[in-house]
């Protein structure tokens, strides 16, 4: 695996998770995750909240990617499981398109066995930094 890369951001959800950045630039993400067995669901595999916030981080830092100085949220989100996840999983991000304030983004979560388990396209919303992190968009 390769070493971990820092995501710009303190998220204590995604260090509670273990989500681990391996890539993140020119409109590109990787992260690996370990599922540990109080991620999994009652069929001993990763249960579908933790894949589809693994999706969510993977898209959001591909669109990080490309402006690291901003913030993004998410506005939505569709996911699509295909098989269940098993093992350690590589989720990987892709910027289609950005606007001055807006990523269109996709992704798929692969398992250890390299298969497509989950695939999601979402839209983020850029924002600046401010000191004060509770300083979300309003409007």
């Amino acid at each position: 695996m390769p070493p971990a890369l820092d995501f710009g951001a303190e998220i204590p959800f995604v260090r509670e998770l273990g989500f681990v950045l391996a890539r993140m630039e020119q409109g590109e993400s990787e992260l690996h995750y370990e599922v540990r067995p109080e991620h999994m669901n009652s069929f001993a595999v990763a249960h579908g909240g933790a894949v589809m916030a693994l999706l969510d981080v993977a898209l959001a830092t591909a669109a990080r990617s490309v402006a690291p100085e901003l913030g993004i949220v998410t506005i939505e989100m569709k996911t699509s499981f295909m098989q269940p996840a098993r093992g350690r999983l590589v989720a990987r991000g892709r910027l289609l398109h950005r606007t001055r304030s807006l990523a269109f983004v996709e992704g798929t979560v692969h398992d250890a066995e390299g298969r497509a388990c989950s695939q999601a396209t979402g839209t983020f919303r850029y924002v600046r930094r401010t000191a004060d992190a509770q300083a979300l968009p309003t409007d």
